[in-house]
């Protein structure tokens, strides 16, 4: 191409695109885009016509050891790659880069490294790990419930299983608005630097953090820094301050504060940022979190992952942070997810994610004893984790994020079809081509990388490799 169209061979590399894979017909493995090249080239074989362009441009060039056919199509040139050719020099690179193949690609050449900050995840202190976790403040509750009904024997043996359970009991007693002014009590105790407020709430987080590694190394899952939002507490009073020298705090008659969101002044929007007692608030610590973390990394990205209930909540704190002059909040975005829906384990309504990762793990397990392949298996349990771990991200990743799923058990363990585990019984011929990289490196949406990964299984070398566990 670079000797047909005088061309440097760096000018052509992004007008070349990977083209996807099809389940319905044989497709070319790779197109050049004429209308890209046209503006760059001098030469005399390309024509006003794009279609008329790719003909003429397809007929000058010649197949050879790699290219073993060309072909054109509407505004562009096709090749097909030598199959044998392309296997061997593509599991050469993947040899060769490892964990990075795809990533050292030309296309990512471009695109500048940057910090992120990703927060995710976000359960609750002393709440079990739940499958489509929900964030809010809970310790005002919990603090008086385990006042009330804890056990210190029960909370050093089984400690989340106790908070949990004297969380439902408080939970029960909540609509009593002495309950209710108990809680506020207790948080704002906690905001005061109340020694023993704060020395069973740090229990609490000890316990629960403790738990949820646990947890997450089952889902291969390490986070750099824990910090929950109650590490903003005093830092959130810093915040309040702020916004009030800004002139943005204002009081309600019942001495909340607010910020006025609306564009006209006319308080037709705003959001609350402290309650009447002082304290403060999910938003205001979220307000403290984020400039601590900006000052803090100095990071070129701020991703927030939650699911999409609290997209308001992320619109009003994106306004905050700009009304107060943090030209930063530009680089910050709210990734939402849907909610699962119609997920049951055998026991009944799944509650704890940590429940369906065992029920995930003793289906496979049993759909694994009546096949033949499971005597060729070093470690049944380890292997029954991982696939059925597949089978889980699988489904869950499939469609957009923030779209709601109806969960299948049947579905999710198939083991042919678009499921997670048809993709470990394949992994040996699966492999992520950088463009599928790219493109969910720029919209941060997983689905492009599954939607290649199911449809490649398709292709013409699946019928030819076979894959273990």
């Amino acid at each position: 191409l670079s000797k047909v169209l005088d061309l440097p061979p760096e000018n052509l590399i992004k007008s070349i695109s990977a083209v996807p894979v099809s389940k319905k017909r044989r497709v070319a493995d790779f197109q050049l885009s004429i209308a890209s090249v046209t503006e760059d080239s001098s030469s005399d074989c390309l024509a006003p016509d794009l279609n008329l362009q790719a003909q003429k441009l397809a007929e000058r060039l010649k197949c050879d050891a790699v290219v073993s056919e060309i072909s054109a199509g509407p505004g562009t040139v096709n090749f097909t790659i030598n199959r044998e050719l392309l296997a061997k020099t593509v599991l050469q690179q993947v040899l060769k880069d490892g964990s990075e193949y795809g990533v050292k690609s030309e296309l990512f050449s471009t695109v500048p490294k940057q910090k992120a900050v990703i927060e995710f995840s976000s359960p609750n202190i002393a709440k079990k790990f739940h499958i489509g976790h929900l964030r809010s403040t809970i310790v005002g509750l919990l603090g008086v419930g385990f006042q009330l009904f804890g056990n210190k024997e029960k909370l050093k043996t089984s400690p989340l299983q106790h908070l949990f359970e004297v969380y439902v009991q408080i939970n029960k007693a909540a609509e009593d608005e002495n309950t209710k002014k108990l809680a506020k009590d207790f948080f704002r105790k906690l905001e005061e630097h109340d020694e023993q407020t704060l020395s069973l709430w740090k229990q609490f987080r000890d316990f629960s953090i403790d738990e949820y590694i646990r947890i997450y190394k089952r889902l291969g899952v390490h986070f750099d820094e824990y910090s929950g939002e109650s590490f903003y507490q005093e830092k959130s009073k810093e915040v309040l301050k702020m916004l009030e020298n800004k002139g943005l705090l204002q009081k309600t008659i019942k001495g909340t504060g607010i910020v006025d969101l609306s564009e006209k002044k006319d308080l037709s929007s705003f959001s609350t940022v402290m309650r009447s007692d002082g304290t403060s608030l999910y938003i205001t610590r979220d307000l403290a979190a984020a400039i601590d973390r900006m000052n803090k990394h100095n990071c070129d990205t701020m991703i927030y992952v939650t699911d999409k209930s609290q997209s308001n909540h992320f619109q009003h704190l994106f306004q905050i942070l700009k009304l107060m002059g943090y030209d930063w909040v530009e680089r910050c975005q709210h990734v939402s997810f849907g909610l699962v829906q119609g997920m049951k384990t055998r026991r009944g309504e799944v509650i704890f994610l940590e429940d369906v990762l065992n029920e995930v793990r003793s289906r496979m397990l049993q759909n694994m004893a009546s096949t033949k392949t499971t005597k060729e298996i070093e470690d049944p349990m380890e292997t029954a984790e991982k696939v059925g771990l597949a089978a889980l991200i699988i489904q869950d990743f499939r469609g957009l994020l923030s779209s709601d799923y109806q969960f299948s058990w049947d579905r999710a363990f198939q083991s042919r079809g678009d499921t997670g585990v048809f993709l470990q019984y394949t992994h040996a011929r699966l492999h992520r081509y950088d463009e599928v990289l790219y493109r969910s490196s720029q919209d941060l949406q997983p689905k492009h990388i599954v939607s290649y990964l199911l449809t490649l299984r398709q292709g013409s070398v699946s019928s030819k490799l076979h894959a273990r566990f």
